[in-house]
């Protein structure tokens, strides 16, 4: 499975906010894009989705150009969008979250995974805290069974053993795991065999491609890690 953009631009009103992105996410593993807020990587994950258009390029999802297909059609076949916010039915209990992502499956995988939403069943997913709503949305797209998995700052408001629980289990995942992230994670591992990879955007634009263990070399050396690699033309 890969998904990826090619000389993607993205516009917003007068402004562009991806100028000329190509990226590639493989799969089943994890891609990390890096950078801060206005660097365009939660635009990535939303051109990825098609949750916003595409001014110019395309997004190619295992060979085939998906450009024009729309994210409920790429939901269909198997897409997962978890935003930075509104990423639950606030107006429905945890109980009923679980249920609309599970279908007729059991969710018991969802507890298993963040057992501290069992006592919180019965609860309006809106009154939840920030953490709490980050683990119940995490739960919807483990439970989605996704073949493509887009999540934006997964840890946020998440203590730190939680957090690192949340890594794990997007490692794990059989499937194409995007995440954007302000900076390196430091629990982050990669699951056995496979190879954690990192794009880092700065002004919408890719400054560096390659593996975790070169993005890691350089944040210790106090280098950027654009200035290690830049991604192929």
């Amino acid at each position: 499975m890969i998904i990826a953009l090619r000389h993607a631009r993205v516009r917003y009103g007068p402004l562009e906010a991806l100028h000329g992105v190509t990226l590639v996410a493989p799969g089943p593993g994890l891609t990390v894009l890096l950078g801060r807020n206005g660097s365009g990587r939660t635009t990535v994950l939303r051109a990825l989705a098609g949750t916003v258009p595409l001014s110019g390029g395309a997004v190619v999802w295992d060979g085939t150009d998906v450009t024009r297909l729309p994210a409920y059609e790429r939901a269909r076949r198997g897409l997962c969008l978890v935003p930075e916010r509104q990423a639950v039915f606030g107006s429905l209990t945890v109980r009923e979250n679980l249920e609309l992502a599970s279908g007729a499956r059991p969710f018991d995988p969802a507890l298993d995974s963040y057992p501290q939403l069992g006592p919180l069943l019965p609860r309006r997913a809106g009154t939840l805290s920030g953490g709490e709503q980050r683990m119940l949305a995490l739960s919807r797209a483990l439970l989605a069974r996704a073949r493509v998995v887009l999540v934006d700052e997964p840890a946020q408001g998440m203590s730190p053993t939680v957090a690192a629980r949340t890594y794990e289990l997007l490692s794990g995942l059989d499937a194409c795991v995007v995440i954007a992230e302000q900076r390196l994670p430091p629990g982050l591992r990669a699951s056995a065999g496979r190879t954690t990879y990192v794009h880092e955007l700065r002004r919408g634009a890719v400054v560096f491609s390659g593996e975790e263990a070169e993005a890691t070399g350089a944040a210790r050396t106090g280098r950027a890690p654009g200035s290690e690699r830049r991604p192929a033309p």
